[in-house]
């Protein structure tokens, strides 16, 4: 290269490259930006630690926040519970392990939504319209018929993985047949991946229904509707360790996983231009979503658009940088969900309305206002 065509480079980096002054402003803006989500963390952290208090007392039989502390003390070691078996029994046995249930499974629905929507660039997505939860509640559905309760968690992850395949396959398929000559090197659509996912939850739909049909009668009846309500009630300290280890084990990574899911938001190409292995990166973290769904389902039943809502509303107030969308979805999500259920075990006392209805009535509008709202805008 000649000296002239060397300096005129040279002068161009130099160009290119931020002015002291300008990554002193940027460094200090992403300062800012820490900072606001650290505050955000731990104004949600305390809420939801408020909310697990406040949702254990309530309920036919009265309870203060101070019983309730009482009584988780008491069994943590901590001092001696002053309360009478009965009530210590309805804390410590009854409400706490439902309690914690709903915020482990608000908090993982929520991480999952965020985690599809930025793979799939597309915000309408969440393991329910995907199809997870349809193909979670086959295999749940299949061993309630057939009397193996113990295998229920086991079962509700497969389904979930075949339901991915399934989805995952059909929006390749649909990409490769959309391309000039039908070329291999399709690509995941936004809006074929949805699509695709709609089609699996119906044909995973129609099998559910059929094997209901065919097979289940009386008391497997009124568990297998009362699962596919979505329903914590009946969940207990096994719950809570599925649950819990779950998102401990696979939300973590996900979690972790914060920079990558930033470059799938300029596209596969661009996030391969930026050094992530695009193929490698979407097939983990999409079956780290299924694994997550499937046990999550198989304690709670399928609870939809939690994982759509949630993720949405906090990245109006936080941005799109997945680094706070994840954790704090997390935290709204847990919150949402710990009191979605206390309204529906208490808003129609002595009946109990199964938590999915509550969230769906919730999120079927915000769906109708996402659409809408991406419509006005392309």
């Amino acid at each position: 290269m000649s000296a002239p065509a060397t300096r005129g480079t040279d002068r161009r980096v130099a160009e290119s490259r931020p002015s002291p002054a300008r990554e002193a402003q940027n460094s200090a803006t992403r300062r800012g930006g820490a900072s606001r989500t650290l505050l955000w963390g731990a104004g949600l952290a305390a809420l939801l630690a408020v909310s697990i208090v406040v949702a254990v007392t309530i309920g036919p039989a009265a309870l203060s926040p101070a019983d309730a502390l009482a009584s988780v003390g008491a069994h943590l070691g901590f001092g001696e519970s002053t309360l009478s078996p009965l009530r210590d029994g309805i804390v410590w046995q009854l409400r706490m392990p439902r309690v914690l249930t709903a915020a482990a499974v608000g908090a993982g629905l929520a991480l999952c939504g965020a985690v599809m929507q930025a793979l799939t660039r597309n915000p309408l997505a969440d393991p329910y319209l995907l199809g997870l939860s349809s193909g979670a509640s086959v295999g749940a559905v299949v061993v309630l018929v057939l009397g193996w309760s113990l295998m229920l968690p086991l079962a509700a992850f497969a389904g979930a993985i075949v339901a991915l395949l399934a989805t995952l396959g059909l929006a390749l398929g649909a990409g490769r047949a959309g391309r000039a000559g039908g070329s291999a090197g399709a690509r995941l659509s936004p809006t074929a991946t949805v699509l695709a996912g709609v089609a699996v939850t119906s044909v995973f739909g129609a099998i559910t229904s059929l094997v209901i049909f065919w097979s289940a009668t009386n008391d497997s009846y009124r568990e297998i509707l009362n699962w596919l309500l979505g329903s914590l009630a009946g969940t207990d300290w096994t719950s809570v360790a599925i649950s819990g280890v779950a998102l401990v084990v696979v939300g973590v990574p996900l979690v972790a996983s914060a920079r990558t899911l930033d470059a799938f938001a300029v596209g596969e190409t661009g996030a391969a231009a930026l050094g992530v292995n695009v193929a490698r990166s979407r097939v983990l973290l999409l079956g780290g979503t299924a694994m997550l769904t499937g046990a999550l389902v198989a304690v709670s039943g399928s609870i939809g658009f939690v994982g759509l809502v949630l993720p949405h509303a906090v990245r109006l107030v936080v941005g799109p940088g997945h680094r706070a969308l994840l954790p704090l979805s997390m935290l709204a999500g847990a919150i949402f969900l710990v009191w979605a259920d206390t309204a529906a075990r208490t808003m129609f006392d002595p009946r109990e309305l199964p938590v999915g209805i509550l969230t769906a009535l919730i999120g079927g509008p915000v769906f109708a206002w996402l659409l809408l709202r991406r419509r006005s805008t392309t």
